[in-house]
């Protein structure tokens, strides 16, 4: 798998997991009628965030992050990212590869800390992965979240010093 900077020539690979993703309402906290266009510029961000993807040996597009910091002016040594794998490549890797990445750039940019605003609760595998990464959960948003089948449900903030 390599990891390389997306572009918006990657686009119409990520769309439709990203759509999947959205549309299903499970794990963010996006509108979940967002145009194609709202959610490339919500996806694709401009330097000095990043965007990339994780790539199989044919090029195929198997997930991606973006990676950003997480406050402006006295907050912004505090670095955030998100994830979206696509379903169909689940279960190999993916999710890791991105966030040990996305902790890596953080750490070389000079970031302190990187911080998730909205981990789902009920997103058990998110979750399990990012405490397995060395993050904690500081607090968490009592029904912070709409689930479509479980009803309102908590939206962590998780955090881990770099």
């Amino acid at each position: 798998m390599l990891i390389r900077e997306a572009t918006t020539e990657d686009w119409p690979a990520i769309r439709p997991f990203f759509q999947q993703i959205v549309t299903a309402g499970e794990t963010f906290p996006y509108p979940v009628d967002l145009t194609q266009e709202q959610g490339r510029d919500w996806w694709l961000l401009p330097a000095p965030d990043r965007t990339v993807v994780a790539v199989d040996e044919s090029g195929t597009v198997l997930g991606t992050a973006k990676m950003n910091r997480n406050r402006m002016g006295n907050g912004s040594h505090i670095a955030s990212a998100s994830y979206m794998v696509d379903p169909a490549h689940s279960g190999r890797g993916v999710g890791r590869a991105l966030c040990e990445y996305t902790l890596e750039w953080a750490r070389a940019e000079g970031y302190r800390g990187m911080q998730f605003n909205a981990v789902v609760e009920t997103n058990e595998h998110a979750v399990k992965l990012y405490r397995s990464l060395g993050f904690e959960v500081l607090g968490t948003v009592p029904e912070g979240f709409r689930h479509p089948e479980k009803g309102y449900v908590g939206l962590h903030m998780m955090y881990r010093p770099l």
